[in-house]
């Protein structure tokens, strides 16, 4: 830098205004202010907007959550797989929001079972609707994704095998159904995940917080407990089940 520029410099820092201690006050005043004035705002505590399930008087129908477009399916909830979701045959006309309400073979309503009918065809009209067979290869990934499930989900009220004497059915509270009963033997496996998925007199639904590929897993280790339990002589008394509309389970 030449000696000219260095002299412009410092004569420019020597001529600079100093600020006063007056000055600095009414700085200092003045930003107190300006944050004093944004801090009274409670936007950030009562925000606009609707809390799920709550209603409103913006829109005509008083409701705040919208129904989606016309012709339009949100994101993750396309069905076109009825048997993956529903556990329910394709082209059946039964309703899949509901169980069907037939614990036991031969009752269904509005049917009558004859006199020596075979115990598949008792199957078949107790659970006319629901799908027999799995909708996908069942391998050890599978089972073993379907233990670890039903440990943290089923086996408090089912227990660990099946039996239905779970520890909090053991503290008192309604016994859980028995999977090794001849009746869920012989329930297809598509019973089992509608009522995973709709509930079954106490037992509510799990479909909020079990997923349909996980469902189908747990069905296919019950299925692996029926099978290592069904020549057991030593496995727990069953104790009588409560009625359809009012047990606990399937």
């Amino acid at each position: 830098m030449s000696k000219c520029k260095v002299q412009k410099l410092f004569g420019r820092i020597r001529t600079a205004r100093v600020l006063r201690p007056r000055d600095t006050v009414f700085c200092i005043l003045l930003t107190a202010c300006c944050v004093g004035g944004v801090a009274c705002r409670q936007d950030m505590q009562d925000q606009p907007k609707m809390k799920p399930l709550r209603s409103s008087s913006f829109f005509g129908d008083g409701l705040s959550a919208r129904q989606p477009v016309a012709g339009t399916v949100p994101r993750g909830f396309l069905r076109t797989d009825r048997e993956f979701f529903t556990g329910k045959r394709s082209g059946q006309t039964a309703s899949a929001g509901a169980p069907t309400q037939n614990p036991q073979p031969g009752a269904s309503p509005g049917a009558t079972t004859p006199p020596g009918s075979s115990a598949a065809a008792q199957t078949a009209l107790s659970y006319p609707d629901a799908v027999d067979t799995f909708p996908f290869p069942i391998t050890d990934q599978v089972l073993t994704r379907g233990k670890e499930r039903y440990e943290i989900f089923c086996s408090v009220c089912h227990g660990l095998t099946g039996y239905g004497d779970g520890m909090i059915v053991r503290r008192g509270f309604r016994r859980a159904a028995s999977y090794h009963d001849d009746r869920l033997r012989q329930a297809p496996v598509g019973h089992f995940f509608d009522v995973m998925t709709n509930g079954w007199g106490a037992m509510p639904s799990y479909a909020s917080q079990i997923p349909a590929q996980d469902r189908w897993a747990i069905i296919a280790y019950i299925r692996a407990l029926q099978y290592s339990q069904q020549n057991k002589t030593n496995a727990p008394a069953a104790q009588p089940q409560a009625s359809p509309s009012g047990g606990h389970g399937q």
